[in-house]
This record gives C-alpha cells, structure tokens and sequence, in this order.
C-alpha cells in the first residue's frame, strides 16, 4: 500500500549502534534493538504507514519524504540494521519472542536490498495501491478531534503538494533511465485521478477530516489548500501523467522491459511468497495444480448441474440466474450476512478467538470501477477492521464469487488473521507493520476452502468457482512476465475459470502488470499451509486438533513461509512426543 521505504534526517542517528560493537548483549537483545530502531525509523520516515497497520503514533503532522536523497538515506540504514540482524546467532533465539521478531526483520530487510534492482521509486504508477490513493485514505483518517490535532493536519497537508511534485520528478527520472509503468496502468491511473479531480472540494477526500472536525475556521483553511494547492498539484502529476508520460512510457506490460527486469521479476516474486521459488518453477507447479482443480470441478460439476464438461459447468455456472444481485444494495447485504454468518462458526475453527469487530464497507464512489479490488483494513482498538468491496456492476457479480472473497477477506480469512496476530502480547511491536504476501494471502485463499469444510457457502457456484480459479495466479503471472503471453491470452485464461468477468479480467492484466510476482502469493502460501496440515494430520492422527493447528498457524502473524513450516513442525514434533 504504501511505501516504507525512505529514511528522515531525524532517523540517520539510529543506525548507528552495530551488532559487533555490542558484544556483552545476548542475541535476543540484539534482535529487540535493531527492532526498536526499524519501528522508530519507519513511523519516523513514513508515519502516515502507522494508519494502514492499526497503530496510535504519537504525532500527525509528518509526511513521507520521497526525494532520491530521502532514499539514499534509507539504503544506508537498510545497510545497517541488515548486518546486524545477519550477525545474530538465530540458534539462540528458539523458543523466545524475538526468534519471531528476527524471523520478520530478516525476510523484510532481506527483500528490501534485493528489491534495490527494480528502482521502483522511478515508475510509482500504480492504480492499486498508488500514493494517490493511499493519501485520500490517510485524509480520512486523520484525528481533528483538539485544536493541537487540527494544526498538525494543516502542517502535514500543506507539504502534500510538494510530495506530488516530488513524484512527478521521479517519473521523470525514470523515462530518462528507462523506467516506466505499462501505458495501460498509466491510463487507470489518469482516470482515478480525474475522478478525484471531479469532486467538488467539499465532496474530496481530502475534505473529510474538515467535515468530522466541527470547526468551520479549519474547514475554511482546508477548503483553501485544496483548491489553491493539492488540486493544482494533482492536475500537475494528472496532465504530466496523460501528455508526456503516456507517449513515453512502455507498451509491454512485462517487467522484463525495464532495465534489469528479469532480476527484478525474481526479486519481486520473493519478496511476495517468501519461497526460494524461481518463476519458472512457480509456473510449472501452478500449471500442475490447475489441471487437478479443473478435475475436481468437473466431479463437483456432475452434481450440481448434471454436466461433466469443464468449459459447460463453468458457462452453466456463469449463467444461473439464481447467482445473480439484482442491484448494488443486495450485493451489500449480502456480502454483511456472509460475513455474520462466518463469525458465529469460527470458535469451532479456532482456539484464540480475536474480539476485535469488522465491519463490510463500500469503496468510495470515486474509486468504484478503476480497477481497485475487495480489500481488507486493519483496524484499531478503537476502530474495527474493515472489508472494503466494490459495488460497481453488481448485477454482474457472482454470489458464488461474493461468498468466496467474503471468506478471504474477513472471517476465516484477513481479519481473523490480523486480529489473532496483534491479540498476542508477546510478540514486538515491529510485527504491526510487516506483511508478506506469502503467508498473508496464502492464508486468505486456505479461508476460502477452510470456509466450504465450515459448511458456509449457500451457493452452488461457490465451491466451482473457489476451485476453478486457485493457481492460476502461478500461471498467468510469470506467463506475463517471463513467457511472453499477451493480454488477450492472459485474459482468456483467467475468464475459463468464470469467476470475473471480462472487465474485471482485464483489469487484473493490469494488476498483474504493476505488481510483478504479487498473484502468484496466493496459492503458493495456500499450498505451503495445506500442505503443513497434511503432514501435522498423517503425524498427529486422531490426536490432530484442528483449532490447535491453525493457531499455530496465525500466532505469530506473517512470518515468511520458510520459518513458518520450521515453526509448524517444531509443534508437530512436540505434540508427537506427548
């Protein structure tokens, strides 16, 4: 979402403590220092990140610095915390907390150096999770509540123009060294940002903390920088967007096309699943396990609609109009009681059952139909965790597709994930701002068939669609960037599992284009915990305690898939010898 990646001036003097010039500390101690430096250098650099992992920072009035000395800065301090999480003795650490604090920053250090390669500071356009839109989310979460909070907003916003400038700067720099995004997401882009230019100023986003604080004198000065400043600037990066960059920019979508790009596939790809996993070997297991789900939905097939033919129970599927939302205000609903419907089952599923409330949420109008998907927001003590789902063509949307993404991203899915991670009081703090793919989404598409042993979905479609689609993110991914498939292959490819459709298909080319590796996070860490189950189920026999397996799972948030399995098998080996 938002980028974490750039060091202050206030933060150098953190890296300055190294592991070897410490040697009466112990590992642990070690490892709980360069922790608390990486928490305090990153709420310090990128404090509007703070919003986005559910935490309470002590002020708000910073604003991330994305100028290349900002990131040079941060390269030395990545530098300093890496050697001294790589002169730690792990060994020492089993069985204690900071085994799962080292475990995080060794895997996020680790990628944030190898990901040097990319210079994704030079193409940031990005219709996913882009600055522009993580900004009017972190307007709407902005406290206005005393008369200090409102002029830190004033202070934090009245930079905003600035780093928009800043980011123009940098694309620029990036067209004269070769880097670019794919013209197609510089057009979702250009349109996400014309809908926040269409807005009237008191509709922006940007409004938002004016309108809750009750104090027309601020909403005047707010009203003020929006027009005078962070529209003009918009409009700036918006025409800069449509009139030079596009032209420029490149028509390949794979990354391959930007200087060392294969490296930055391999990098990225990682990054995402944790895994020692090249993209060739990805794809070639993704094609295995997508010719055995296309089985089983032909088995699932023969009795729901009496067909056993993959492309016909898909088009049969597609086509049953009991499947279908008559309107936007159904799809919602519906989307609530799937959710209600979960939580009420999960203490069967889970032993440490999280407290922490979430609520299903509408995309804003100005983001409905850009190309965005359902997301899921952490939330806070004081705020519930929120699923966020498009609404746009929902007589399209499947009910099938509804219940599956429901699953994964709220109950059995992200939120039980998210909150039963921060329940754990022992864990540092530093585990509230890291998340990798690998385990988070891989337990994501795990809920979704968690979810049908849970006997929740309604749907016939449900189970044919949560099957029909899995792995294909092993697939079509690296078959972008490494193997050369156009969009219109990718395309017909993800449309044969009917669970878009093909504006939604398109859409995901796209995604896919801008975030090299990130779907095939998926069902590689699906895979990886299914198959811990399996192995923790042969060995545990009739001892095998659902509920205690999937804590383990969770308990330590997202931890790279690798030491996630040596976590798991430490508890199978353990509960063997009972």
């Amino acid at each position: 979402m938002m980028r974490k990646l750039l060091l202050a001036a206030l933060s150098l003097g953190l890296a300055a403590c190294d592991a070897t010039e410490q040697p009466d500390k112990t590992s642990a101690e070690i490892v709980n220092d360069v922790a608390d430096r990486y928490y305090a250098w990153q709420l310090s650099t990128s404090p509007e990140s703070a919003y986005f992992a559910g935490i309470e920072p002590e002020r708000h009035d910073g604003l991330h610095d994305n100028s290349p000395a900002a990131l040079a800065d941060a390269w030395h301090m990545e530098d300093g915390l890496l050697a001294d999480i790589e002169a730690v003795d792990v060994t020492a650490l089993a069985g204690r907390p900071e085994w799962v604090t080292y475990v995080l920053l060794d895997q996020q250090l680790r990628s944030a150096v190898e990901l040097r390669v990319c210079r994704r500071d030079l193409w940031d356009v990005n219709q996913m999770g882009g600055w522009h839109l993580a900004y009017s989310q972190v307007a709407g979460l902005q406290p206005v509540d005393t008369a200090d909070l409102r002029q830190q907003a004033l202070a934090r916003w009245s930079r905003y123009a600035a780093y928009i400038d800043q980011a123009t700067a940098n694309l620029e720099a990036g067209i004269a060294n070769g880097y670019s995004a794919p013209q197609s997401v510089v057009r979702r882009v250009v349109a996400q940002l014309d809908g926040a230019l269409a807005l009237a100023t008191r509709d922006s986003p940007y409004f938002s903390m004016a309108s809750r604080a009750g104090d027309e004198a601020f909403a005047a000065r707010i009203a003020a920088l929006i027009d005078d400043e962070i529209y003009p600037a918009l409009r700036r990066h918006r025409d800069y967007l449509a009139d030079d960059y596009l032209s420029a920019a490149r028509s390949q979508l794979s990354v391959t096309s930007n200087p060392d790009g294969a490296a930055c596939y391999e990098a990225m790809l990682q990054s995402y699943t944790t895994l020692d996993r090249s993209g060739k070997a990805v794809y070639e297991l993704g094609t295995q396990v997508v010719a055995a789900n296309k089985a089983d939905v032909v088995e699932i097939g023969k009795t729901a609609y009496g067909l056993d033919d993959f492309a016909s129970i898909l088009e049969a599927a597609k086509a049953d109009p009991q499947d279908r939302f008559a309107d936007a205000e159904e799809l919602l609903a519906f989307a609530r009681k799937t959710v209600e419907r979960a939580e009420a089952q999960m203490p069967k599923w889970v032993g440490r059952m999280p407290s922490q409330p979430a609520a299903v949420v509408p995309f804003p109008e100005h983001e409905e139909g850009t190309g965005r998907s359902a997301r899921y927001e952490s939330g806070t003590d004081e705020r519930p965790g929120q699923y966020r789902i498009p609404l746009y063509k929902a007589e399209e949307q499947s009910r099938g597709n509804a219940e599956a993404v429901a699953f994964h991203e709220v109950w059995p899915g992200h939120h039980l994930q998210v909150a039963a991670a921060r329940g754990q009081g022992e864990m540092h703090r530093v585990s509230e701002l890291l998340w990798f793919s690998g385990p988070g989404e891989g337990w994501g598409r795990y809920a979704e068939a968690l979810a049908e042993e849970m006997g929740l979905y309604t749907t016939r479609s449900g189970p044919i669609l949560r099957r029909a689609w899995p792995a294909r993110g092993m697939v079509v991914d690296p078959g972008i960037h490494l193997f050369g498939w156009t969009r219109e292959q990718a395309v017909s490819f993800m449309m044969e599992a009917g669970r878009f459709p093909a504006e939604q298909a398109d859409a995901m080319v796209d995604r896919i284009a801008i975030l090299p590796g990130q779907l095939t996070a998926y069902d590689s860490g699906a895979l990886e915990i299914v198959a811990l189950r399996r192995e923790a189920e042969a060995a545990l026999g009739d001892d095998f305690d659902i509920r205690a397996f999937h804590d383990r799972v969770l308990e330590h948030g997202t931890i790279p898939l690798t030491y996630l399995r040596e976590h798991v098998e430490s508890w199978i080996e353990s509960e063997s010898q009972q």
